[in-house]
């Protein structure tokens, strides 16, 4: 029998002790809604959108774009050696990803003879390619916003190319590329409208 003395903690014990299995039973189903408010609160953070691709051109003879990037070693030796400063790199990695690259709208590659960047890299990320072989990308012709659609005899393009007919013709009015098209840029270098109506589609676009 229970003395005065520990009647009070043996209430308090049974009292407490009904509380915990009350609230056994609400613990369970909290759990759940504890768990689905936490996924739900994770659904709410901002969530960072992909890094769009980007597709550059990159000097003749390049390999294909993830070979090229893994066999690079950046040394710039194909910069140093161009004749026409058209092939640049940023080792801040903004343009080019780090790595050569050409922007035809400021220099393009003229397809000098000897053309040098690729029997001076050392990596062997270019390769030594005969100029009919040369692949860079291809050029796209916007008729929309060319001269020609406006009635004036714009054929910039066409004299310019280095390839000639062979890439660039004009016929009955419209300016065709062609398989021998090395994507070299010199026609979007040299178009007259902005934005420029014939564009280079790097291969690694394609």
């Amino acid at each position: 029998m229970l003395d005065d003395e520990s009647k009070p903690i043996a209430r308090r014990r049974f009292f407490r002790e009904g509380l915990l299995e009350l609230f056994k039973p609400l613990g369970r189903t909290l759990a759940p809604l504890q768990r689905a408010a936490e996924q739900l609160g994770a659904l709410e953070e901002p969530i960072a959108p992909p890094k769009p691709v980007r597709h550059w051109l990159r000097p003749p003879g390049s390999l294909q774009e993830q070979q090229f990037r893994e066999t690079c070693s950046r040394c710039s030796a194909c910069v140093n050696v161009c004749p026409a400063h058209a092939i640049k790199i940023d080792f801040g990695g903004d343009q080019g990803d780090g790595l050569p690259y050409i922007d035809a709208d400021v220099m393009s590659c003229v397809l000098c003879t000897g053309l040098s960047c690729m029997s001076n890299c050392p990596s062997g990320a270019l390769q030594s390619t005969l100029v009919d072989y040369i692949d860079m990308g291809v050029a796209v012709w916007n008729e929309y916003s060319c001269l020609r659609s406006t009635g004036q005899e714009c054929t910039i393009c066409v004299e310019s190319c280095p390839v000639g007919a062979k890439a660039l013709i004009l016929n009955e009015g419209r300016i065709n590329v062609r398989e021998g098209c090395t994507g070299c840029g010199v026609c979007q270098h040299d178009c007259p409208t902005a934005p420029k109506s014939i564009t280079v589609l790097p291969k690694s676009a394609r």
